[in-house]
């Protein structure tokens, strides 16, 4: 059996709480997000797909670090940091939002928690939040204080997840609503439980208030999965694809806008509170954005694997744009792609040109996501 020791980037890149257990149950390479180690490969990423979609599978992504905001000012201080309307957030209420710099850039799509009146969690993908948030409290005259607590999220996803999480908790828990969550604890563990996820499956993240309990939390999970077809696993590339979800640094990143993105929804430049973007959104806005994000289906043999660069886009001998993430859908039988193109060739039913490592090929700009498009799956 390989052992924990067999990995190693140096001190500089931080372990879960939850790695020993990972590699204990399979875990075979890992991937750096947010300064830590992320398992990405339990063997087949196409039965690490099945066993998500039909059954149930739990991840560690502890990966994604809590920006924790708290004093008299932080609700007002977080909606600085947003473009998304929080006047109406509860307390036990999740939200997604996006993080903008003062171009309008996205820095951030994390998911905010708001654990009470003036306590936040910002559960962030991939990128320095922390930094950002106490360099923007440094000048606003707010009294905020922030930091990163001892939190450390799983997801435990798929179908059987309100199963399982009925053998934890008792049959209680199903009355916790899609994004939203609950302070509990299981035999001694403190936990903050949400019916979120990055699967677009019926899911629930459990974030772990110790790192000490980690393996303990981990096996705890396992044991009560048993019964329901849980297995150990990672994010899925093919079900978050399918569900036209963002991954941060390669379908987002601070050169991209909300408008680009459809996301016209997560900005509300009528609100009569500030946030920092708000003019050069404004500008947006009006004048239209410059590129739109599209789905695409590519006309060749099944990928063997998502795309590790970003793949050219031509139309009519002009490059229009970029393949961001692709991957073969085993469900759909197609190989399917998050593509950002100029304005203009943003027409469904288009045929485009995309350059994959092998050469060029032809691929249909079609509506996304690709499956489920109302997330009926994960809101049910």
């Amino acid at each position: 059996m390989t052992q924990a020791d067999d990995f190693g980037f140096g001190t500089q890149i931080r372990k879960s709480p939850y790695f020993e257990a990972t590699v204990r149950w399979g875990a075979k390479a890992f991937s750096v997000y947010n300064h830590m180690y992320i398992p990405r490969d339990f063997g087949d990423p196409e039965q690490n797909f099945w066993n998500l979609v039909n059954e149930a599978i739990l991840c560690d992504v502890a990966v994604e670090r809590q920006v924790e905001i708290t004093g008299p000012d932080a609700a007002k201080f977080v909606q600085m940091l947003t473009p998304r309307d929080l006047s109406k957030m509860a307390v036990g209420q999740c939200k997604y939002i996006l993080i903008t710099n003062a171009d309008g850039g996205i820095l951030n799509d994390p998911i905010l928690l708001r654990l009470a009146e003036n306590h936040f969690w910002i559960s962030l993908a991939d990128s320095d939040i922390l930094l950002w948030a106490q360099g923007v409290a440094v000048h606003s005259g707010m009294d905020v204080r922030i930091g990163e607590p001892d939190v450390s999220p799983l997801q435990l996803q798929g179908p059987n997840s309100g199963l399982i999480m009925q053998e934890l908790f008792g049959e209680s828990i199903m009355d916790l609503k899609y994004y939203w969550l609950r302070e509990v604890d299981l035999d001694g563990i403190p936990l903050i439980v949400s019916r979120t996820g990055w699967s677009s499956e019926l899911g629930y993240e459990l974030y772990l208030r110790d790192g000490s309990q980690g393996d303990a939390l981990w096996e705890r999970i396992m044991a009560a999965g048993q019964a329901h077809g849980l297995k150990p696993g990672h994010t899925s590339s093919i079900r978050r694809i399918e569900g036209g979800m963002l991954s941060y640094h390669a379908d987002a990143d601070i050169g991209t806008n909300p408008y680009e993105l459809g996301f016209d929804r997560l900005v509300n430049l009528d609100m009569e509170a500030d946030f920092i973007g708000k003019a050069a959104l404004r500008r947006i806005s009006e004048d239209g954005p410059k590129r739109k994000q599209v789905g695409l289906v590519i006309e060749c043999a099944p990928l063997k694997g998502p795309n590790t660069t970003f793949w050219t886009i031509n139309q009519g001998g002009n490059e229009i744009g970029k393949v961001t993430s692709a991957v073969y859908s085993p469900r759909l039988e197609k190989n399917i792609a998050l593509a950002m193109v100029v304005a203009d060739a943003a027409v469904l039913g288009a045929t485009v040109e995309v350059v994959t490592q092998s050469g060029p090929v032809t691929a249909t700009v079609v509506e996304r996501p690709f499956y489920d498009p109302k997330k009926q799956i994960a809101a049910a």
